[in-house]
């Protein structure tokens, strides 16, 4: 038999994960605490791996060579600190997809906000361009599934600060650094520190024919980005940074109306108004996938062509619907303040906003002066609203408690008027009444439709 490998977590990303080193030989075998998916349950017995759910035999976990852990499990798991203690080496399901990526590249996009629509952007002008191109990671299919059953020539991959955790050699060609807000600060012991580190983590093992792109208007990367000590290693690609502030010798920036791209010898400019995104957050999404492109000698008009076709992502300011005047728009992916901060910036008309979920950690203090200028009223969805209502009870009223998305949609509704907007961007996880974002978001627009 081959290597010892044990997956902890049987999502997509193990499930993913077996199915690639099942292929390459080794030993599989994967253990998840809670049941599995019907469809993974099956995955795993057609490929004749072994798994046990709903619970963890520790002396086969404890045996393994080497683990790697879902991005869902937290350090602080009870088995992960077993294993650590034990020195079996943990990675990530990335990490072991880039292992066996062969001559593929890989654009690998992460940050706090704008990673997804950056991602899906990057992918949507390399397809249309006709690169043998997969989209990968957070969206898409987990990098190691696609690996395993249809391999690329290029991957377009969303990459979560948990993945990057537990990277060993993990080394994109082209990296792009979003931006970076405090988020998950639970799964980094209440540190801002510590996340800063796991976000620049992705061009940690670049080499100087790489490219990392970032935004030069961040004030935590521009704080970061030349302390070696502070992130851990010396950035040694070729930086390119985008910017709307100022004009840049490299990278990409914004001025007067038009979009300008420097990579080398190499000069692309284009108006914002050609854009299909639209929004201040959107076109820093924008010039950075614009920027990714060019380096991958994709021509000005095929990105011309791909960035005006684009179309926008589901639950992601995505239009529902317009009920006797009043506009809903579904934002459930904005699961952080500042996710919400960008959406209510685009906000023109008077807001009725739909906040709450798991707070980790939020400050809404960064989102006061937005909703005293744009918000009307506020509809809570949570199980715990107690830091909403100490944070706005005394610029807005009314804020009512809701329990469910028909709830929030019917008294969003109730204190609407015509010409308002209907703002899902909850600003939180979802856990606590939705499976997740996506059940979130598709629970809100059914409750709309309903109407």
């Amino acid at each position: 038999m081959g290597r010892r490998f044990v997956i902890l977590g049987g999502g997509e990303s193990g499930a993913g994960a077996a199915l690639l080193a099942k292929k390459m030989g080794y030993d599989v075998f994967v253990s998840d605490e809670s049941s599995l998916k019907e469809n993974y349950r099956t995955e795993l017995q057609q490929a004749g791996i072994e798994f046990e759910e709903g619970k963890l035999n520790e002396e086969r976990i404890l045996n393994a060579e080497e683990v790697m852990k879902s991005p869902g499990i937290p350090e602080k798991n009870e088995m992960v600190k077993k294993i650590r203690a034990k020195g079996i080496p943990i990675i990530s399901e990335i990490e072991l997809a880039y292992r066996f990526k062969g001559n593929s590249k890989i654009i690998a996009i992460t940050g706090s906000n704008g990673k997804t629509t950056t991602t899906a952007l990057t992918f949507h002008i390399c397809k249309k361009a006709g690169l043998d191109c997969a989209l990968v990671g957070n969206i898409g299919h987990s990098f190691a599934r696609q690996v395993a059953l249809d391999p690329k020539a290029l991957y377009v991959a969303e990459i979560s600060s948990f993945q990057l955790d537990d990277i060993k050699t993990f080394r994109p060609d082209i990296a792009i650094l979003t931006n970076i807000t405090e988020d998950h600060l639970d799964r980094y012991d209440y540190k801002f520190e510590n996340y800063i580190r796991s976000k620049f983590r992705i061009a940690e093992n670049q080499q100087s024919t790489d490219h990392f792109i970032y935004c030069a208007d961040d004030e935590v990367t521009m704080k970061y980005i030349y302390d070696p000590i502070a992130i851990g290693f010396n950035i040694r690609a070729k930086q390119l940074p985008i910017s709307m502030k100022k004009e840049l010798p490299n990278g990409a920036f914004i001025k007067d109306g038009d979009m300008y791209i420097r990579t080398g010898q190499d000069f692309v400019s284009m108006s914002v108004y050609d854009f299909a995104l639209k929004g201040k957050h959107n076109q820093y999404n924008t010039m950075a996938a614009c920027v990714a492109s060019t380096t991958m000698d994709i021509s000005k008009e095929k990105i011309k062509d791909a960035i005006v076709s684009f179309q926008s992502l589901e639950h992601r300011m995505e239009y529902v619907a317009t009920i006797r005047g009043v506009e809903f728009i579904n934002d459930s992916k904005a699961t952080n303040v500042n996710s919400t901060w960008y959406a209510l910036e685009t906000m023109t008309k008077p807001t009725i906003l739909i906040l709450g979920g798991v707070d980790k950690g939020n400050d809404y203090s960064l989102i006061a002066d937005l909703v005293k200028e744009k918000v009307k009223a506020i509809i809570c969805l949570g199980t715990d609203n107690r830091k909403i209502h100490e944070a706005f009870g005394n610029m807005i009223s009314p804020i009512v408690n809701t329990g469910s998305a028909l709830e929030a949609v019917h008294a969003a509704f109730h204190f609407s008027t015509k010409g308002d907007v209907v703002l899902l961007s909850p600003a939180c996880a979802s856990f606590d009444l939705f499976k997740n974002y996506e059940d979130r978001g598709t629970q809100f627009k059914r409750a709309v439709k309903d109407l």
